[in-house]
């Protein structure tokens, strides 16, 4: 046998370190050529680190959480054959973005039952609270033919105070519990805490989301439309769609109005490097979506919705929230937006403030849709209405220019044919 050493492969140009977040394997496991070892992170695209040769594990790198340097060793295999093999790499990675990241949560410590003070001769009845309850977790003490009592009486004994030693249930505080007495717990106090550490693609979110709330001033823009016109377009087209175009949403027309809006404000379609001193407008717009996904927020992005019609952007936008949720999404789906959209569908609330998508300089956050009175100016009429919720960068956006921005949006959505007229 000899030992082959399984080393972090490239995992992306420029990149010089991985995130751990799953193994696949444990020591003495028999692996085949291929067998996925385990997995590492980098900017939102979680990579596979497959097998290239079959051996038994020996050795793995670390644990989850641990950050690993490219060409460090990840893996060592008892192999069959001379050890030429012995500082060979994997070959090359299959990347699945966003692939869910194992968590196991432990508890702290193990919890010892509390001493009880009082004397066994005296009667259950007369001392109910004669121990503190059980800690959350904690396993009730009691004789092996108590529990069997329990058991048939169909009783959980979890939910007893005993007034036994050290808290044991005995058989008067089951005969006081059947007889309708008070040794039943109706509320314990918790006290157990669990540590879970952050990895992977949350502990990403987490450095991402406090670099743009610690960089970044945000004025946040909130403003009332008017979507009742626009939505019983949408349905007409829905029920009048053909087969090969897709069920429209809302989303698709907001980017639309988007894209009108920075044709004629391009300073909100840009990336600002804080460090350079330099704003970058970008002329093709990106549009990121955020998504929702089992392990955390992810942006997907549209690229290019400058050139999409209506249904072209409604297909893409399905095409790359799906692939995100699946987690077969690349590295290049997932990056380079130059403006974010953010929604919570029915769970939007009534008004957000959402943080930008660093280092972008506007998102534009969409809350729900709920019918309300509207003076038409003779009478109080129901009418459609959703809230926009967009946030800035105030270093570079002034308020003047934000609240003018979410206005050309506005007017587009109350009046939706404007969104299909080139001005």
């Amino acid at each position: 046998m000899a030992e082959r050493v399984v080393r972090l492969p490239d995992v992306g140009e420029g990149i010089a370190e991985a995130e751990l977040v799953e193994w696949q394997v444990k020591v003495g496991d028999l692996v085949r050529e291929d067998t996925v070892l385990g997995a590492v992170m980098t900017d939102k695209a979680t990579v596979e680190i497959p097998s290239p040769a079959e051996g038994r594990v020996v050795w793995l790198a670390g644990k989850v959480g641990d950050v690993l340097a490219i060409g460090s060793d990840f893996v060592r295999l008892d192999v069959d054959g001379k050890s030429e093999a012995s500082s060979a790499t994997t070959a090359p990675a299959t990347q699945t973005a966003n692939a869910p990241s194992i968590q196991k949560a432990a508890p702290v410590a193990s919890v010892v039952p509390s001493p009880s003070s009082a004397p066994k001769h005296i009667a259950p009845s007369l001392q109910p609270a004669a121990t503190p309850p059980r800690r959350e977790g904690e396993r009730p003490l009691a004789a092996p033919a108590v529990r069997l009592r329990a058991r048939e009486a169909g009783i959980d004994l979890r939910q007893l105070r005993g007034s036994g030693p050290a808290g044991r249930i005995t058989h008067d505080d089951l005969d006081l519990y059947l007889a309708g007495g008070t040794t039943v717990t109706q509320h314990q106090a918790k006290t157990a805490v669990t540590d879970i550490k952050i990895v992977g693609l949350r502990r990403k979110i987490a450095e991402k989301m406090s670099v743009a709330n610690a960089r970044i001033p945000h004025i946040t823009y909130v403003e009332e439309v008017d979507v009742t016109a626009l939505e019983d377009l949408r349905a007409k087209l829905n029920e009048q769609k053909r087969a090969d175009r897709p069920k429209l949403t809302l989303l698709p027309f907001l980017m639309r109005a988007i894209v009108r809006a920075v044709a004629a404000q391009p300073e909100l379609n840009a990336h600002f490097d804080d460090e350079a001193g330099v704003i970058h407008q970008h002329a093709a717009v990106h549009m990121g979506i955020a998504t929702q996904t089992g392990p955390g927020l992810v942006v997907p992005v549209v690229r290019h919705t400058e050139a999409r019609d209506l249904f072209d952007c409604a297909a893409e936008m399905i095409r790359v929230t799906e692939t995100a949720r699946s987690g077969t999404a690349t590295r290049d789906e997932l990056t380079g937006s130059t403006i974010t959209i953010t929604s919570l569908g029915a769970l939007g609330g009534l008004a957000t403030t959402p943080i930008i998508n660093h280092p972008e300089v506007a998102i534009v956050g969409v809350n729900r849709i709920a019918i309300r009175p509207h003076w038409d100016g003779a009478a109080f009429v129901p009418r459609k209405m959703m809230n926009l919720s967009s946030s800035f960068d105030h270093r570079v956006i002034d308020g003047f220019d934000a609240a003018q921005f979410v206005q050309r949006i506005k007017t587009q959505l109350e009046t939706p044919a404007m969104i299909f007229i080139d001005a």
